[in-house]
């Protein structure tokens, strides 16, 4: 199949689902009139009318739990905030509610909700609007928090997500709208993904690199120069980071004996800080090398565009990273300059 974009395979995706099932309608700031502010609803309030693609004021709090209701009575909403960034102001709805409520009442009510909304820097949108703040949810139990970096995986983890009697959290990462990569069957035939499942993306045998959304095609990349070099490097694409598949990423770093973490996200109680522990904990005697993680700056991203590239993640930072460790296990050469 000719490549599609990861905006086009989110739209299209959107439109099987709610083909699929009558119950899956769309809310948020302008997805209807103005077709979303990232065009992932372009054409659907045309097709399905205003009882399915609902505008909502600029009211983050109040609209996510007008869907939390809509859920609880047995609809699948799947709600668009403008950017992560935003969501920050329905946080009480989503952690103290959404995410509890299933527990909370023993079963007798769950929320089968999807938020989506993107995040990441290198836009020049400025601190505010460039955050990656997805540690706030991993951190809640009750929440299902999914980052698929691919078209195909995006299209496979949003109709799992839409099933999904939890509420999911389910992030797409700015730099990501415009890749490409082909799908595996038209949208209509695409199996759900499982959400909880890591995938090793490119088998290897030197180093594990472990990434999730933006780096974990990051990762892709770097794992290509290295392989020009004669290295082999084994990638793991995170996916799901609530539920984290610690057994992937502990048989992974078992077969490889060391490993460096990629994230989006700030280093200090970072995504990026769980996973190590998780190597520590399974894979401690299995390490031939402490393992590294690669982040951004510890600051609020700045607006000038050098200053933002220079403090966001980059395969150049994240190479360094994997040559560093392989020289501490021997396995590259110390004069290695390339």
């Amino acid at each position: 199949m000719a490549p599609v974009t990861y905006r086009q395979a989110l739209r299209d995706t959107l439109r099987a689902e709610m083909l699929r099932d009558e119950n899956v309608f769309l809310m948020g700031e302008e997805i209807g009139l103005f077709e979303g502010s990232y065009k992932i609803t372009e054409g659907l309030l045309k097709e399905f009318g205003p009882k399915r693609v609902r505008d909502t004021p600029i009211a983050e709090e109040g609209f996510v739990g007008a869907a939390i209701g809509a859920a609880m009575l047995g609809l699948r909403p799947v709600v668009e905030i403008m950017t992560i960034n935003f969501s920050l102001l329905a946080l009480d709805q989503i952690v103290n509610h959404a995410a509890k409520i299933y527990g909370m009442f023993g079963g007798q009510a769950s929320v089968p909700m999807v938020i989506r909304t993107p995040g990441g820097g290198g836009q020049q949108l400025g601190a505010t609007h460039s955050q990656n703040v997805e540690l706030f949810y991993s951190f809640i139990p009750g929440l299902k928090v999914v980052a698929p970096s691919t078209p195909a995986e995006a299209s496979a983890m949003l109709k799992a997500a839409i099933r999904d009697d939890d509420p999911v959290l389910f992030l797409e990462n700015l730099a990501l709208y415009n890749t490409k990569g082909e799908l595996p069957a038209p949208v209509e035939e695409i199996e759900p993904a499982e959400i909880g499942r890591a995938g090793v993306t490119r088998p290897g045998t030197d180093i594990t690199i472990i990434g999730y959304s933006r780096m974990a095609r990051v990762a892709a990349e770097v794992a290509e120069t290295l392989a020009a070099e004669g290295v082999s490097a084994e990638v793991v694409d995170l996916r799901s980071l609530r539920p984290l598949d610690r057994a992937t990423i502990v048989e992974s770093v078992r077969r490889t004996g060391c490993a460096v973490v990629a994230e989006d996200d700030w280093l200090t109680y970072g995504i990026g800080a769980e996973i190590a522990a998780t190597i520590q904990e399974g894979a401690f005697d299995w390490l031939d090398a402490p393992v590294r993680r690669v982040a951004m700056a510890e600051v609020p991203l700045p607006y000038a565009k050098s200053l933002e590239t220079a403090a966001l993640p980059s395969a150049d930072s994240l190479l360094t990273a994997v040559r560093d460790t392989l020289r501490a296990t021997g396995r590259l050469a110390l004069e290695t300059t390339r």
